[in-house]
């Protein structure tokens, strides 16, 4: 913060521009050791619990995404904070040095034996258990990572090294707090008549908010309307808010009502994103069973198949900004819609999960012809090639969906919060892989599908399901799409509603 600067800083740095692109090699330096580190232990943790831990396969698959929601989860925490205390300078700071100590506590586990239990063949009923003390040093280790997320050693070096061109910005407070108190003042004044009078609510300070015009209230709604409205000891005598929990301006009502509004779209961005997170884990407990032999003297490791999903997902943002969008346009005369990828993306999710059907059942037949039921640590001869199409299917429709949901919250949502409107997509994903656990665990239940040996399993009925309910889900979203309203898009189908 600026007021946490010496006066001795702050002269001698008054001649310097703090701030600017003169940051970025800084941030991308600490971007780049946190991809690396993060990226290295995150994306062979399935692998690591079932080799070095004695987990079962699909229990590692669990842990594996509920590590995943974790780290897209509490950078949107650690945002917030930022926002609403510290700054983002000293939350990253501590995030990175939390990472740090629990990338340590996960090398020390990989290293020292004393810290995992003694290895035994895949499946078997010999295995020596896991201590408290291991599983203790582990998780540990894995929270602290994920909690921390944002370094290695020499990513934080690099950004520590930046610091004296940083611009130290005092918080401002965090949007999405704002929009709790939204909730927390309405559930307040649940009793409170709604007046029609214009005078009774509260417009902010000379009926300015951040430098926007207050908004009107709409009809839409109208319970919430009641947190904009004055009662006594509401406002201060200098026209402020007295009360935050209990008065909120017109702008954070009505920018609330737009989060509303486009919620349902939203929730089906979670169910779309839900069977991705169940294939990206059960791809990996797939690969461990198949024939990774690349050449005589290579073995594709298990856990890199998922590397095809960014590769596929790269190559078509490219062919599609370049090349399908202005072919789109030159035929209808306009580019394709937020709404439009989307549900482009929904239909690419869901042949997706088809052909992962077709190709389990076609690994389960190999099986069944070689006897290898009863046979967990035997690879299936089949090439791990064979899984590539539907990693590529899911790739190319993540190159379609995501990016049009980011354009879509980016172009609907107030300018109050389009700054944070992004980090919905990081949240539908931590949501999606918790969600993931469930779904996973309900399918265990309720079925015998997924045993911890896969070879005796049923898959490929969990991936025809969530084909199944991506169907249904589409249909849901086609149903949200047509019922919304563009707010802010000119030209695309649906034209702004000021009461709607």
């Amino acid at each position: 913060m600026d007021e946490s600067l010496s006066h001795a800083d702050i002269s001698s740095d008054s001649g310097r521009r703090r701030g600017g692109w003169i940051t970025f090699p800084f941030i991308i330096g600490a971007l780049g050791g946190l991809t690396l580190a993060a990226g290295g232990w995150i994306s062979n943790l399935i692998v690591f619990l079932i080799e070095e831990f004695n987990v079962n396969s699909i229990d590692a698959a669990q842990i594996s995404n509920v590590v995943y929601g974790s780290v897209c989860f509490f950078p949107i925490i650690g945002a917030i904070i930022a926002d609403s205390f510290f700054g983002s300078f000293y939350v990253i700071s501590i995030s990175s040095c939390i990472s740090l100590l629990g990338i340590v506590l996960l090398v020390l586990t990989a290293t020292l034996n004393s810290l995992k239990p003694q290895p035994c063949a895949t499946g078997s009923k010999l295995c020596q258990p896991t201590s408290a003390l291991q599983y203790a040093v582990f998780y540990t280790g894995i929270a602290v990572a994920s909690l921390g997320l944002g370094a290695n050693l020499i990513g934080m070096a690099i950004f520590f090294s930046g610091s004296r061109f940083y611009k130290f910005d005092k918080p401002q407070g965090s949007p999405f707090v704002g929009l709790g108190r939204v909730i927390v003042a309405s559930v307040r004044k649940t009793s409170l008549q709604l007046s029609t009078e214009r005078k009774d609510y509260y417009y902010g300070l000379d009926g300015v908010t951040n430098n926007v015009a207050a908004a009107t209230l709409s009809k839409s709604f109208r319970f919430l309307n009641r947190a904009a409205q004055k009662i006594e000891g509401d406002v201060k005598s200098d026209g402020s808010i007295a009360k935050p929990w209990s008065l909120c301006t017109t702008q954070q009502v009505e920018d609330f009502k737009t989060v509303l509004r486009i919620f349902p779209l939203w929730s089906t961005a979670l169910f779309l994103a839900t069977p991705i997170a169940i294939q990206s884990s059960m791809s990996v407990l797939q690969a461990l069973t198949m024939d990774r032999h690349i050449g005589p003297h290579f073995k594709l490791p298990s856990s890199s198949v998922i590397v095809i999903v960014l590769f596929s997902t790269s190559i078509f943002l490219t062919l599609i900004d370049r090349s399908l969008c202005p072919i789109w346009q030159k035929f209808t005369g306009q580019l394709p819609s937020p709404l439009q990828r989307v549900g482009v993306g929904h239909v690419l999710t869901i042949l997706s999960m088809a052909v992962s059907a077709v190709m389990e059942s076609k690994r389960l037949k190999i099986v069944q012809e070689h006897h290898l039921q009863d046979q967990p640590g035997t690879n299936v001869p089949m090439s791990i090639f064979w899984l590539f199409p539907q990693l590529v299917l899911v790739g190319i429709g993540e190159a379609f969906h995501f990016p049009g949901q980011a354009a879509l919250f980016y172009q609907e949502f107030p300018m109050s919060l389009r700054s944070t409107s992004t980090a919905l997509i990081s949240l539908i994903i931590g949501i999606a892989y918790y969600v993931s656990t469930g779904v996973v665990n309900m399918v265990q239940r309720v079925t015998g599908w997924l045993p911890n040996n896969l070879n005796n399993g049923k898959l490929d009925n969990v991936y025809w399901m969530l084909a199944v309910l991506g169907v249904i889900n589409f249909g849901y979203y086609l149903l949200c799409a047509k019922l919304y309203r563009y707010q802010n898009v000119k030209g695309a189908d649906g034209s702004p509603d000021p009461d709607s």
